[in-house]
């Protein structure tokens, strides 16, 4: 287990001599603190991670971080100018303040000490698209043969990597860390913290473009996970061979490649996709002179390269077909896309989560695998940057293939909406609205049992609240 002497050893570069005790887990949310645990109080724009160290510590913590004086009750040690050799740890069952600088920081160099003395496999995951459905499916496969620890939701980011990276402990096997990316260096420097030996990149789109630039920036900072990765024969790039953006990377590191994705030049290559709507796909995978025939309950075609990725990972780190295809088959990796019932009996396939041209495109192809009336609710999609009307454009042409009638929420779904007129859609079977809101009344007075309706917009346009309108009553 991480220790509160590892803790003060990484900050300080002193190890105490003295008492000390086991750090169990890590929280930056007082909500979540579990007995025996570190909280790491952050200041915010709104909330002060200060201001809740008392509850954390009444929840169970025994050790926090912070970067303001101790409320009363603590024993603080502050660590601002350092730790001296001969200085002892005494903290019998006192609750422990460690005082930093800037607690972020600390936590962020906590990590990455205890990272360095822990022996196990870490896997990276990146991309624009696939990144969570991925690293979900990856653990179901490792998970079959060693002891392996995810990021939990979406903790990809310079904070929730290393809180991550706190929760291992030496029985740790195998770590799967997902990796955002906004602005360039960031995966560079969680690599820094996780130090992967696997990398695996899902796609290159357009996704938070409004903040991290043009394709080239974003192609740029994407491929510092490949750089980052150990030489040869240690370090792996698994590899979208279908996506050239992607396939180009090969050339930006020192690390072994694997290549995934639908073509036959790829080292593991699927064929055969068949889309059984909300039951999953059938596919048949190509590795070596092997032929794998499956299913697996994952929803939309798209969803092959999750199982390629997933498969790679595993072939790669020496599992047998039983152990891949059972951690395939576990049907605990679908996040995103969900279907419910609405009180009329029709189907309502809730892909709220967040929405970019790639993803819609990809639930909208879903949505087209499925038996009966198909209507497609779609929202702005946020954070495009220079590509925002062409991405809508490109998703109101698809649209207008799909569905029987198409509602658009927002300024910029209007793109869509004009998109899918010019595509071949009627002035009747488009419907424009402002709010989530408006369209609630409308669809609860027009669904019916033979009813699939697809609803999906980036997270600021709340599309989440029309499917609990229309679920409310079922």
């Amino acid at each position: 287990m991480l220790r509160l002497s590892v803790v003060i050893e990484a900050l300080t570069g002193v190890a105490p001599i003295g008492e000390d005790r086991e750090i169990h887990d890590a929280a930056i949310d007082s909500r979540q603190v579990k007995p025996q645990s570190m909280f790491i109080a952050l200041p915010g724009e709104r909330v002060d991670g200060h201001d809740f160290i008392q509850e954390a510590f009444h929840r169970g913590a025994t050790v926090a971080l912070i970067s303001r004086p101790a409320p009363a009750g603590c024993l603080q040690y502050d660590l601002r100018e350092g730790w001296k050799s001969d200085q002892e740890l005494r903290i019998g069952s006192d609750r422990v303040c460690l005082l930093v600088n800037d607690s972020l920081e600390a936590m962020q160099k906590s990590a990455k000490f205890w990272r360095k003395r822990l022996n196990l496999g870490v896997i990276g995951i990146t991309g624009s698209v696939g990144k969570s459905t991925t690293k979900e499916l990856v653990a179901e496969v490792l998970g079959r043969r060693y002891r392996t620890l995810k990021s939990p939701g979406n903790l990809n980011n310079e904070i929730g990597l290393p809180l991550t990276v706190l929760k291992l402990n030496e029985q740790h096997q195998r770590a799967v860390l997902e990796m955002g990316f906004y602005v360039p260096g960031e995966i560079k420097f969680l690599c820094d913290i996780g130090m992967p030996q696997v990398g695996v990149v899902t796609n290159i789109g357009t996704v938070h473009a409004e903040r991290a630039g043009t394709i080239e920036d974003i192609i740029r900072g994407k491929t510092e996970i490949v750089q980052a990765l150990p030489p040869a024969p240690d370090g792996l790039a698994i590899l979208n061979f279908d996506d050239p953006k992607v396939r180009g990377m090969s050339e930006h590191t020192a690390a072994r490649i694997f290549y995934y994705g639908m073509s036959p030049e790829a080292h593991l290559w699927a064929d055969e996709v068949e889309g059984l709507g909300l039951d999953g796909i059938r596919l048949r995978l190509h590795y070596r002179n092997e032929i794998i025939h499956l299913r697996v309950p994952l929803i939309g075609r798209h969803s092959v390269h999750t199982v390629l990725r997933a498969a790679a990972v595993g072939l790669n780190d020496g599992l047998s077909w039983q152990e891949i295809v059972s951690g395939l088959q576990s049907g605990k990796a679908q996040l995103r896309l969900v279907a419910v019932r609405a009180s009329s009996g029709a189907i309502i396939l809730d892909d709220t989560y967040n929405a970019s041209p790639e993803s819609t495109l990809a639930a909208l192809n879903l949505l087209d695998d499925l038996d009966g009336r198909k209507i497609a609710v779609l929202g702005d999609m946020l954070e495009l940057g220079r590509y925002e009307q062409q991405g809508h454009l490109m998703v109101g042409a698809r649209a207008a293939e799909v569905a029987s009638e198409l509602i658009t929420i927002g300024e910029r779904a209007k793109w869509i909406a004009s998109s899918a007129a010019q595509s071949g859609m009627t002035v009747e079977m488009i419907k424009q609205y402002d709010t989530p809101e408006q369209s609630i009344a409308y669809l609860k007075d027009h669904l019916s049992e033979k009813d699939v309706v697809l609803v999906k917009g980036s997270r600021g346009m709340q599309m989440d609240s029309i499917v609990s309108a229309l679920e409310a009553e079922s």
